[in-house]
């Protein structure tokens, strides 16, 4: 047994989070690539090794994956300390190479040198497709610096291998990526660019996109659907995304057949971003002045919102609130009073579909299992749930006003 657990015990010592072994790089300087304050590591990496995230079988492992910062050209290495052998007792390395190879294209790199030369070549390569809005971030340590907002299709050369090797990405930051037709053309690409000098050269470098796929609608509408949204993490929380959002729904607001705009199984951090963005835009509109906002929700606010910035009656519901919310002085008792009372009533929309169902239900439960229902629809509980409920949409909307107020 005391053999057993040695063995155990030794081989434990050669599993690696591959969270911290995978290694990722933008690079746009030779010494990048020795610089480990460009390194950046995956959010997940479960879709190549297993739930657990681990690659057995090394000590020390590293898989490098280093981009060239423009056209992300591709560097594959893989290093480690130690590796298992036949000596302890047949087992075998997991193959952490093939999962890799098995997502990025060909025409990487396993050469340094030869990565540097590729390196070399990044002052010929531009954005592709068309500008669409051009923005200025303020940086503590580099300045002002420009980005740029493209929007391009498969069709524009050169950017179908520039995709593969980009979406690439998605597998470490969003957690059930997939990656899409490429030779579908309804599919629409939305890539951000930071321009940037070197050696007197400007160059560009990769920041973020956006996939946005292009539904039907009957009889001659579409409903353009975003699909996937990446800011790459060195420029994460600069504003990227909201720059980006609201170029999109600007670009799609030109176009005479968009009936709205959705998103596909949104997460969170989408959702609170949407708000933000919708809520900018819809400021402007006449029917959400401060002043309007405090006679209620209205077919006024849903049409203009439709009409001018393709927004469905869902979102400008949830923007009517943040923006009354904002117009509210809710030290005001019966003002205060007023608009929670308004929210309240769309939030309990699921309870009264419940308590329909209920009465339906009356007819053909049994007594046992109409108790085990009524448990779960308890006037008591509803209304501590629809207060917790209101409380957390308050805390969202106070975020969102916050960062209107700082970009006013």
């Amino acid at each position: 047994m005391a053999g057993v657990n040695a063995m155990e015990k030794k081989l434990a010592e050669y599993k690696c989070d591959t969270n911290e072994a995978i290694c990722l790089k933008l690079v746009r300087f030779p010494e990048d690539l020795e610089d480990d304050g460009t390194t950046f590591h995956p959010e997940y990496s479960h879709q190549l090794y297993g739930d657990d995230e681990v690659a057995f079988g090394y000590k020390g492992l590293q898989i490098q994956l280093y981009y060239s910062a423009g056209n992300l050209s591709t560097l594959f290495k893989v290093k480690y300390s130690s590796k298992v052998t036949e000596k302890f007792d047949c087992v075998e390395a997991d193959d952490v190479e093939v999962k890799i190879r098995d997502i990025i294209p060909a025409g990487f790199s396993c050469s340094t040198d030869d990565f540097v030369s590729r390196l070399e070549k990044e002052a010929n390569f531009r954005p592709f497709g068309n500008l669409l809005h051009t923005y200025k971030v303020h940086n503590e340590e580099a300045g002002e610096l420009t980005y740029q907002i493209c929007k391009v299709d498969m069709a524009c050369p050169g950017f179908q291998e520039y995709h593969g090797r980009l979406q690439t990405f998605l597998m470490w930051f969003i957690e059930t990526a997939s990656f899409i037709d490429a030779d579908d053309d309804r599919w629409d690409f939305f890539l951000v660019f930071e321009k940037y000098n070197k050696d007197g050269e400007t160059l560009y470098a990769t920041v973020g996109y956006m996939t946005v796929y292009n539904y039907y609608v009957y009889p001659d509408k579409t409903r353009p659907r975003v699909s996937q949204m990446l800011v790459l993490p060195p420029f994460q929380g600069e504003g990227h995304g909201a720059q980006l959002l609201e170029a999109v729904h600007r670009f799609y607001c030109t176009l005479p057949k968009v009936q709205d705009i959705t998103a596909e199984d949104p997460s969170e951090s989408y959702v609170k971003l949407r708000d933000f963005v919708l809520a900018k835009l819809c400021r402007a509109l006449p029917s959400f002045a401060p002043d309007k906002l405090q006679l209620g929700f209205s077919e006024v606010m849903v049409k203009e919102a439709q009409d001018t910035l393709k927004i469905n009656k869902k979102h400008a519901r949830r923007v009517y609130e943040i923006l009354r919310l904002k117009a509210t002085d809710m030290a005001d008792e019966a003002k205060a009073r007023d608009y929670r009372l308004d929210v309240k009533r769309r939030l309990f929309g699921p309870y009264k579909k419940n308590q329909r169902e209920l009465t339906k239900m009356m007819k053909c439960l049994r007594p046992e299992e109409l108790v085990s229902h009524i448990r779960h629809i308890d006037t008591d509980v509803q209304h501590q749930e629809l207060e917790k409920s209101y409380q957390e949409v308050l805390d969202e909307y106070r975020r969102i006003i916050e960062r209107l107020a700082s970009q006013a």
